[in-house]
């Protein structure tokens, strides 16, 4: 059966932990307004609550193949069905405490209106194009098909700092479930 962007091989490489987010709980988050498939853009510094941001090197589309060479980069493969997990369990998410959930990548606004429609999520996905996050937080990246990606991180943050940071992700089809439990785990004092 050929595999396709909405699928998750048994034969991928398991990211290894490189010690690239280390630095990252604890820390507040730039005043940077990325673009979001809503219309406006989001600060995310400036939300208060508790956001799960979730981000991703580069989701699939229907009809085109996927990038020579991309299942063999660890942690590349699974953005789709990452994001199809969130959105399954975007009701359990905000119950357990997050205020919003947002996927975010480096790929434009336009390139996620189609994703955001064609899966029907029930929350907006964020352009990092510039990099702006990317680069004031230090986020993990690799290089791929002349761009930087951002590699699979979620964070927790919790009125604009970041309370945990999970990295590396695997698989990336059942992290939804791990934050969802590391929410319940860690409840925000009200």
């Amino acid at each position: 059966m050929a595999q396709t962007y909405t699928s998750i091989p048994a034969d991928l490489p398991v990211p290894q932990d490189d010690g690239a987010a280390d630095h990252l709980a604890g820390l507040t988050l730039p005043s940077v307004a990325l673009p979001s498939t809503d219309g406006g853009a989001v600060d995310l510094a400036a939300l208060k609550g508790q956001t799960v941001l979730f981000c991703y090197p580069k989701t699939g589309v229907p009809g085109q193949p996927l990038p020579d060479g991309w299942d063999a980069i660890p942690g590349a493969r699974g953005c789709t069905p990452e994001t199809c997990a969130f959105r399954d369990l975007f009701a359990e998410l905000t119950a357990a405490g997050a205020t919003r959930v947002f996927g975010l990548s480096t790929q434009s606004t336009a390139y996620q209106q189609e994703l955001h429609g064609r899966l029907h999520l029930p929350f907006p996905i964020l352009s990092d194009e510039r990099l702006e996050l990317t680069r004031a937080l230090r986020l993990p990246t690799f290089t791929a098909w002349g761009g930087t990606l951002i590699k699979r991180i979620t964070l927790i943050v919790r009125d604009g700092r970041i309370a945990h940071a999970f990295y590396p992700i695997f698989p990336p089809d059942g992290h939804a479930a791990e934050v969802l439990a590391w929410l319940r785990a860690h409840p925000v004092e009200r």
